[in-house]
């Protein structure tokens, strides 16, 4: 099959052919249908994740180590492991980017996207950026899609749909009316601003690029703030003047320095704050501000299986359309097209709106 690699952070892209996967027990084979070019994928790929090492002497032997991402993908299941339900095969399916063992604790309690034995494609494992990918634990991890449902919008439930989902829906119990801040209208920005809409919420998006705070506008957002140059302070100011108030929710679905705050500092008392975006670096919160307005700081990391039928329901019913946020498709053998966006994504220079790659 072929795939896109790294061997060092921050290093070339390259398309190499490798062996077919083959299903491990309790697992499955995806034939890759369509597969996200997201910031959690740039993160990993700039050095910034412990769980994906490259590198010289990373590997067996003191080779050096590669690595495939991508962790959002929709697809055909093309083979089974032992212990894998065989009528899988042939059938359309999407995955959560957690791989949740099924048996632990938290997976028992229907909490599988905290397991404590998780594997995640693109990060522990090898990823979608491939003509082929394995899920484990697949009859835990997987979800099926329609037919008729587009393969952009699948692929998308399976990280930036799911995460503004679980953040907004399950853990913030964002309810109808409320108003909600969006921080970062990059692609998991942009899907918590068309979840929040489809629930009823008044959204609120804050970015620094006037581009995308436009298209938050045409995907849902009732506000906008314009943050560049601002402090965190006065971005809560803005978005109490634009929005006649504090918000109820807030949502840091960027990571960048002054995001959280400026989520926290937005937040009526008793709001609560949903934390998305990964960090480069731990951020200092303002705990005083936390206790004294009794602030929830929730993080919020993917979603289990077994809560996808809400949400995909939503998106058979044509309430949620994820396919809208689909701005390119790029073919996979494209390398050097993909490594630009990926340079650009890391620099905040990329354009607004997900990429996703097709083999």
């Amino acid at each position: 099959m072929r795939a896109l690699q790294y061997a060092e952070p921050g290093g070339p892209l390259s398309l190499v052919e490798l062996p077919d996967p083959e299903p491990p027990a309790h697992g499955a084979v995806l034939a890759v249908e369509a597969t996200g070019l997201c910031r959690s994928d740039v993160h990993a790929w700039a050095g910034h994740d412990p769980d994906v090492v490259v590198g010289a002497h990373a590997g067996p032997g003191g080779t050096a180590a590669t690595h495939v991402p991508g962790h959002e993908l929709a697809g055909r299941v093309v083979a089974v492991g032992e212990g894998v339900d065989s009528s899988w095969v042939g059938r359309r399916a999407t995955t959560p980017f957690v791989h949740a063992c099924g048996a632990c604790p938290e997976c028992r309690a229907g909490d599988g996207q905290v397991c404590r034995d998780q594997t995640q494609p693109g990060f522990t494992a090898q990823g979608s950026w491939a003509d082929q990918v394995v899920v484990r634990h697949a009859d835990v991890n997987l979800v099926a899609v329609p037919d008729d449902v587009d393969g952009g919008a699948a692929a998308l439930l399976g990280c930036r749909f799911a995460t503004a989902y679980r953040g907004l829906v399950q853990r913030a119990q964002l309810q109808a009316g409320e108003r909600v801040l969006v921080v970062g209208c990059g692609g998991v920005g942009l899907s918590a601003v068309m979840v929040a809409a489809a629930r009823g919420a008044e959204v609120v998006a804050a970015d620094v690029d006037e581009r995308a705070l436009a298209r938050a506008v045409e995907l849902g957002a009732t506000s906008t703030v314009a943050t560049a140059g601002l402090s965190p302070r006065e971005v809560a100011d803005a978005v109490a003047d634009t929005a006649g108030g504090p918000v109820a929710v807030s949502v840091d679905a960027v990571g960048r320095p002054g995001a959280l705050d400026a989520g926290l500092l937005s937040l009526a008392r008793r709001g609560r704050h949903v934390q998305v975006g990964l960090v480069a670096a731990e951020p200092v919160v303002e705990v005083t501000r936390v206790i004294t307005h009794e602030l929830s700081l929730l993080g919020s990391h993917g979603m289990d299986a077994r809560s996808y039928p809400e949400l995909m329901g939503l998106v058979i019913s044509g309430r949620l359309r994820p396919q809208d946020l689909v701005a390119r498709w790029l073919p996979l053998a494209d390398a050097a097209g993909v490594e630009e966006l990926v340079r650009a994504m890391d620099a905040g220079t990329a354009p607004v709106g997900v990429t996703m790659l097709r083999p």
